[in-house]
């Protein structure tokens, strides 16, 4: 990951001048430090081989992990082990093993035996000496050490962040996404493969608390006043999902009734934020309501959910989802769509625990592909508006937050070398599926479609391809111009029309070559349009017409 072209110290200015004064602004900044480490570069070896799947990836099935660390706040220094389990699917000679500098691998061991390692950059090939045969199940330990990355604008620019509470506690939480885990952590740092199962053990001075992903399984206290906790995950996830939370922390908790049963949620928060927390945190549980309805059961009921406070804005860590929203409604107390219906609900709650359904159910196999994670996510928003507050309500805040969108490139990047697209992944990807559902025309049919999704690809790694296929096949037409238009390009379809003598003249202009998408109209009565870039007619009863806003396009009348 590259160096924010945007400085901290700039950033930050921004930063408050928007959020004192407008949200718009405030989330153009938001979009401006996002694009700062997707931004287009000249792609180095290090990113193919951060980026695609190596021989030295490709001939283990990944299963399993132990990460077992120690975090030393005063010199922010950390060191440990990974052991890693794996299935041998082909033949091989080498390993490869991420860990960015300034950490340091310092040892691999297989079955007592210190393997060689191969240093390369952020690559580390582990030469084996056991016979890896196909079908056999292995382990090798690595161990490492060093003062990890400190995060400069978490999560954007992501590694360690290390702060106070307001009474001197330390308050020190990873954030990964983009950048990679292994950023602190070594691992197997391709999204394609995920971990099946997972323990987390952190050892910590005895006066704080860890929270990591999964459940609790025991606290060891040691006579160095340490103490150790360990975590343990029963399903699948993704690597930058993974994280470390270290806090004077305070529990609460409670029981949902959801559609599989009875979950676990539960909320660590620092000690001063407690009361707060048990108001501003009930929207978890309506979060969780809404979610279920749209999209199917909560992925990973084993493993329980849990919001977790951290000294940044939030991420969506599966089952342990951050928080630092500053116990605000909206975005840091104002409203991404700007109608209002963004303050009827906490922004980090609703958007961080979508990508549960959205990230680390269906997680894309490379990060060209990130659209999936965050179209969805930003979109699922507005449903939960719906689910509460109505559809009306609903699509004005999926409308309002168009104007947060740039056009600036596609919202697909680069494959195979660890490169996302436009931040317009976010209410643009949003807007294109809000559009979608309009195309449906049949509200229980769509969410029939979403709860698909979740079914057909749970707890799976998928391709736009995959998607793309599955919503035309469900949606029973030919997408594929619809999505080269909004995820291929940046321009937006423009619906050209001119009305003389009771008869409509329209075509589609501003678009790809195959792009063909219904649209629906309104003279005296409901339409449906089936418009392409050649002029077509059609008699109407009317002078004018209108057009339905929520299709994400750009109409334009013109005179003959």
């Amino acid at each position: 990951m590259k160096k924010p072209t945007v400085s901290s110290v700039g950033f930050y200015f921004f930063y408050y001048i928007a959020v004192m004064k407008n949200i718009h602004f405030a989330f153009i900044i938001f979009v401006l430090s996002y694009q700062a480490w997707s931004q287009d570069t000249a792609f180095t070896e290090q990113d193919t081989l951060r980026g695609s799947i190596t021989p030295e990836r490709a001939w283990w099935d990944l299963n399993y992990y132990h990460l077992d660390i120690q975090v030393f706040p005063k010199t922010k220094f950390i060191k440990g082990k990974n052991t890693v389990r794996y299935t041998v699917i082909d033949t091989a000679k080498e390993l490869q093993i991420d860990l960015q500098t300034p950490l340091l691998l310092t040892k691999a061991i297989q079955n007592g035996q210190e393997l060689k390692i191969r240093h390369h950059g952020n690559a580390h090939f582990i030469s084996l000496v056991e016979d890896q045969k196909i079908g056999t199940t292995k382990e090798v330990t690595v161990y490492y050490e060093g003062n990890p990355r400190e995060a400069v604008n978490a999560p954007w620019d992501g590694g360690f962040s290390w702060k106070k509470d307001k009474n001197g506690n330390d308050f020190i939480a990873t954030s990964c996404q983009g950048l990679g885990a292994s950023a602190w952590w070594p691992n197997k740092d391709h999204m394609y493969d995920e971990v099946d199962s997972m323990d987390i053990s952190v050892r910590i001075p005895d006066h704080l608390m860890n929270v990591s992903n999964g459940r609790l399984i025991r606290i060891d206290k040691h006579d160095d006043h340490t103490l150790t906790t360990h975590w343990q995950i029963k399903n699948p996830i993704n690597n930058y999902g993974i994280n470390v939370n270290i806090g004077d922390y305070v529990s609460f908790s409670e029981v949902y009734n959801g559609e599989k049963g009875p979950l676990d949620m539960t909320y660590y928060v620092l000690r001063d934020n407690l009361e707060k927390a048990k108001i501003q945190f009930k929207d978890a549980t309506r979060m969780m309501e809404a979610f279920e309805h749209w999209f199917g059961p909560y992925p990973f009921y084993e493993d329980g959910y849990k919001l977790v406070e951290v000294p940044y804005l939030g991420m969506e860590h599966q089952s342990s989802v951050t928080y630092g929203n500053q116990y605000e409604n909206g975005y840091l107390g104002r409203d991404l769509s700007g109608s209002g219906w963004g303050l009827k609900f906490d922004f980090i709650i609703i958007h961080e625990s979508g990508h549960e359904w959205f990230a680390n159910n269906i997680t894309n196999k490379d990060i060209a592909d990130m659209w999936i994670h965050e179209s969805f996510t930003a979109y699922s928003e507005s449903l939960f508006v719906d689910y509460f507050y109505g559809k009306e309500a609903a699509s004005a805040y999926a409308t309002g937050t168009r104007k947060n969108i740039l056009n600036d490139r596609p919202i697909i990047g680069h494959y195979h070398v660890n490169k996302s697209g436009s931040g317009d992944m976010y209410y643009k990807g949003a807007n294109m599926l809000h559009t979608l559902r309009q195309i449906v025309n049949d509200d229980e049919r769509w969410r029939q479609i979403l709860r698909g999704l979740n079914k057909t690809f749970y707890h799976q790694t998928v391709t736009t391809q995959e998607i793309e296929n599955y919503l035309s096949k469900e949606i029973g037409l030919d997408l594929q111009g619809f999505f080269d238009q909004y995820l291929r390009s940046v321009n937006i379809p423009v619906f050209e029309y001119h009305i003389q003598n009771k008869e409509l003249k329209y075509r589609w202009a501003n678009t790809v070559d195959n792009f063909a998408m219904p649209l629906k109209i309104m003279s005296e009565k409901s339409t449906w349009l089936y418009p392409t870039t050649q002029w077509q007619t059609t008699p109407i009863n009317s002078d004018t017409i209108k057009i339905n806003k929520d299709f994400y396009i750009t109409v334009k009348m013109i005179d003959e």
